[in-house]
């Protein structure tokens, strides 16, 4: 099979919606993201209108929000179709999409109360609310049941009190949902919708980061905080479950941005090495180069098919934290171990941010540690497989 008919591939499109998304999708990374991408990142500036009209202009939010409430009606397919594609010309954009649409978008349509889908499902997918997920503490991340922030109820208002840390859009965020502690017990974790203008919230420090520069990352500090007690998402005490279910997806999508920033990755080197000449030859045809390539190749290709597999079975119904563990570990090793070596094939080229590689090399770092570690998840699949009957794999 020639290798451009991967993506009519029915593990890559299961529906004809799939395809249409992609191409849509597609193009507007490269008319929107491509030429800016570089400007956003020397700036470290974020491009909130942009992000705003993915709801406003391109209806881009809501891809498993079903139709009747607004969004697409699709799965997680869609979800690593979007993320793998904006990825390929702007991985922090990409970033503050998906703190949107699937830490906030996906996870309040699937956990919380219809009172609380119907105020904040429809402004969010208009793009009218910019959202974010509040888990992570300066001493919980990859430990999220170590978190110390505090809910404790007050009459008709819960009160908030802790620092969430490495919160993604919180610079430009009109809600959050908010984990944080409400019980003695180490699993007594309740969520909210916090809303930017309630009393006792403010936003921290802003983070200079290696990678992932578009994307805000601040500090979340509550103070007093008060959240009218209709904002519970579910029951109190109950949010360990629906959290550990976002995880999945999160784990997903970041997967797939993985897969994103190698393909472009292998388009660049395989490019590069077509046109540079050294000692009289285009440098494809040396062994070094050839060894750089192919094995960049042969690793995206496996981790994309895991990937894609992966998503047709992830769904809010059950729990697929084996397989989205194993998606989020290998393909987010393998996008930078292809990013480093399109910088390796491109020479000083590479090193230099007149070519692209190096950022999407910086930027790939990120995915090895946001949504849970790569060490934690070999923990989790470890932990999962012992527990396999017949070790079913």
């Amino acid at each position: 099979m020639h290798p451009s008919l991967i993506f009519d591939m029915d593990l890559y499109h299961p529906k004809p919606e799939h395809k249409e998304l992609r191409e849509l999708v597609g193009t507007l990374g490269q008319d929107l993201l491509e030429k800016a991408a570089r400007h956003y990142d020397e700036q470290e500036n974020f491009n909130e209108e942009l992000l705003r009209d993915f709801g406003r202009k391109y209806s881009l939010f809501g891809l498993t929000v079903p139709l009747e409430m607004g969004g697409h009606g699709l799965d997680a397919t869609a979800e690593v179709i979007v993320h793998e594609e904006l990825s390929m010309y702007d991985p922090a954009f990409t970033l503050s999409y998906l703190a949107h649409e699937v830490l906030f978008v996906n996870n309040l349509y699937h956990s919380g109360q219809d009172t609380l889908r119907q105020k904040y499902i429809p402004p969010a997918l208009k793009g009218e609310f910019l959202c974010a997920m509040a888990m992570s503490e300066p001493q919980a991340g990859t430990d999220v049941l170590g978190m110390k922030t505090m809910a404790q109820k007050r009459g008709n208002l819960y009160i908030l009190n802790g620092t969430k840390q490495w919160i993604t859009n919180a610079e430009c965020a009109d809600a959050f949902l908010l984990y944080a502690r409400s019980g003695p017990n180490r699993k007594d974790i309740s969520a909210f919708v916090i809303e930017r203008r309630f009393k006792g919230l403010r936003i921290g420090k802003k983070e200079a980061k290696m990678g992932m520069r578009q994307s805000p990352t601040c500090q979340l500090i509550l103070e007093d905080c008060e959240v009218p007690e209709e904002n519970l998402i579910g029951r109190e005490n109950e949010a360990l479950l629906h959290m550990m279910r976002n995880l999945e997806i999160e784990r997903l999508a970041l997967a797939a941005m993985a897969l994103g920033i190698a393909r472009r990755s292998l388009k660049e080197m395989i490019t590069y090495a077509q046109q540079r000449e050294a000692f009289g030859k285009k440098i494809y045809e040396f062994g070094q180069i050839q060894h750089l390539i192919a094995e960049s190749y042969a690793r995206y290709r496996a981790s994309r098919a895991l990937v894609y597999e992966t998503a047709l079975c992830v769904n809010p119904q059950e729990r697929q934290s084996l397989s989205a563990a194993a998606a989020k570990l290998s393909a987010t090793q393998m996008a930078e171990f292809v990013s480093r070596s399109a910088i390796q094939v491109l020479g000083g080229n590479g090193y230099t941010r007149d070519y692209p590689v190096e950022r999407l090399h910086r930027d790939a770092i990120l995915l090895s540690i946001g949504g849970g570690t790569n060490e934690a998840m070999q923990k989790n699949i470890m932990k999962d497989l012992v527990q396999l009957e017949n070790l079913d794999i």
